[in-house]
């Protein structure tokens, strides 16, 4: 399984990546979630280098043109809903790819710890399919693979899965390693992290997406 980390190269995503972890910068909800956009679209890009072509000929106002075109069927998966504006920024590149959805959230128990509840999918055939399963925040791993087997059972394997997920850690991508495909699985970060809290929080991290993305939830 290959792991691609991409913040470990000089580009503009590493703008983005510095302006969703600014305390100050998240105050603005608006420009949080277009940050979060533009990073699944500079994803979308890289994964696309990936994926399988065919030529194509299209005609012009003057005359005939060879172009190489996406000859696998993408589908764009996330978890609601703090993965929707990344995963948005997949729609802006993948614009003509099916969509799934899945609701996943965390069920605290009295202990402190707690389980991964999966309540709400909604996804069409997979089978033979290019899976893209978008996600912010890889923590711990587990709701990302619980998302996947979920949408396994519903609509089929999938021929290949790029897992996507703006930050990491480093237990959440060997739990992903450890539990999903490895011959037709890669992953695909924006950056890793090294901590992560005895509450399953990536530190430093950028802090709860969803709530930076769309208001505090009650």
């Amino acid at each position: 399984m290959t792991v691609n980390i991409l913040n470990r190269e000089k580009t503009v995503l590493n703008k983005f990546i510095e302006q969703i972890r600014d305390k100050q910068i998240q105050k603005d909800s608006m420009r949080f979630r277009r940050n979060m956009e533009r990073i699944g679209e500079v994803m979308a890009y890289e994964i696309s280098k990936t994926l399988n072509y065919e030529a194509k000929m299209v005609e012009t106002p003057l005359g005939e043109a060879v172009v190489e075109s996406i000859s696998d069927t993408v589908v764009v998966a996330t978890i609601l809903r703090a993965g929707l504006p990344f995963h948005q920024g997949f729609l802006n590149y993948f614009d003509d790819a099916q969509n799934a959805f899945v609701s996943a959230y965390r069920k605290s128990t009295k202990d402190g710890k707690f389980k991964v509840k999966v309540e709400y999918i909604s996804c069409g055939e997979l089978e033979g399919k290019t899976l893209l399963l978008v996600d912010p925040m890889l923590a711990t791993g587990s709701s990302l693979v619980l998302a996947y087997e979920a949408l396994c059972e519903r609509g089929g394997m999938p021929a290949h899965t790029h897992v996507a997920a703006v930050i990491a850690s480093e237990q959440g991508v060997e739990y992903v390693q450890k539990n999903m495909p490895r011959e037709t699985t890669t992953v695909w970060v924006a950056a890793v992290d090294e901590e992560l809290t005895s509450r399953s929080y990536i530190v430093p991290g950028i802090g709860d997406a969803g709530d930076l993305a769309y208001g505090e939830k009650i």
